[in-house]
Parts: structure tokens; sequence; C-alpha cells
């Protein structure tokens, strides 16, 4: 069964997307404004509009991603580019613009929940820790971490060597990418400091001393 959000405040167009695209496996959650979600609620896809009485669509998207990469396709009125473009930007994985058909709309739902069903190629996940680099949302257990630019590159070549121990040479050639002549030696130590204190990772994110560093899968 596959739980969906529709956060809508025009009434007729959310219970007819509900009553046209029902089916066994759907189960519709149906909000008429931001207040009406709750995070704790179980949702495999939102169906969301932008302009709400009580908020804007897009500061909802901002703030979901900071701890959920849920998929969510934008409903709005408005059909300017710069529209789309900022929906996509804070993590939109689709975005239709009314009036809409809802054959379309049920497409693009079903599209969406198989690629979510699929095995991510960019992300991380073991029971404590979620990594979603496209995404770049990180989750510790259930908590949202922002990590930087440098501490993504770092995370990711550690999970994807996962049980591997890594040089220092070879993290610092492949985080370091901008063409650099030099790179302070202490940079790639304070790096991992950083990221050990972000995530909690002490027991994970292991020294190899005199070789360089591992990411140890849960024992």
């Amino acid at each position: 069964m596959k739980d969906i959000v529709i956060i809508e405040d025009d009434a007729a167009l959310n219970h007819g997307i509900a009553l046209a695209l029902r089916r066994d496996d759907f189960r519709f959650h149906q909000c008429f404004k931001l207040g009406d979600f709750k995070a704790s609620e179980k949702a495999d896809l939102i169906i969301l509009d932008v302009n709400l009485p009580d908020g804007n669509g897009f500061d909802f998207l901002k703030k979901l991603r900071k701890m959920s990469a849920t998929p969510v396709i934008m409903l709005t009125a408005n059909d300017l580019e710069t529209d789309e473009v900022m929906g996509f930007e804070l993590g939109a994985d689709d975005y239709v613009t009314k009036p809409f058909s809802l054959m379309v709309l049920r497409a693009r739902i079903e599209k969406l929940l198989r690629k979510t069903g699929e095995p991510k190629k960019d992300a991380y996940e073991d029971g404590t820790y979620s990594f979603d680099f496209e995404r770049m949302v990180f989750l510790a257990g259930a908590e949202a971490v922002e990590l930087s630019k440098t501490e993504q590159r770092l995370l990711r070549l550690l999970v994807r060597n996962q049980d591997q121990t890594l040089t220092r040479d070879f993290l610092v050639d492949r985080i370091w990418t901008d063409g650099a002549e030099y790179v302070d030696e202490n940079a790639l130590s304070v790096t991992v400091a950083r990221l050990r204190k972000k995530l909690n990772a002490n027991d994970r994110i292991q020294t190899v001393y005199g070789i360089g560093y591992s990411w140890r899968a849960k024992g």
C-alpha cells in the first residue's frame, strides 16, 4: 500500500484527485493547508500545491528536504519558468501546471513510485544512517545533518568503499579536485574529525594509522 499525501486548498481539486486516482494499492491522506500535514505521518509521495492559505509550498519543500527525501510533485497555477526552476532546485521531483489531466498526474505518480522502489544509485542506508547524495539529504538516526561539499565528497568515498582502507593520498587527490597545487596536510584530518562529530560516527569512521581511513559496516 502506497500512502500519498495531497496538500491542496482547493477542496474540489483535492477530492477530485483522491477520487479519480483511487486504487487498491493507493491510500490518500488529504490536507487542505500546510498545518494539516503531520511530519510523523507515513508518506510515500506528496502532491504539494504552491499557494496555500497558511504558507508557501516552496518554503514547505525547503524544510521537508532537510529531513526527508520523500518524492514531491508540485502543483501550481503559475506557468512561469522561474517558478518551475525554483521547485526543482529546492528538490521537487516533478512539476505540474494547472489545469492538468488527472490521467497525466496518475502516470507521473506511478513513474515516481516505481523510481523510488528501485535501489538508489547514489545513496547509502544501513538502519542507523541514511545518505542520499543526489538530494543532499543526510540522516543520522532521525536527525538531519548539514554537511559541507568537502564533507559530502569524503563521506561518499568512504561509504562507496565500505570496509576498505582508503589512503590519505587517495582521499586528498579525490576530494580536493579544484586544481589547487597545495593542500594543507591537516585539511583531511580536520574534515574527518568534523564528519565524525556531525554524524556521531566515531565507531564507523576508523583511522588506520599510517595509512588512511575506513567506513566500517554496522556490527
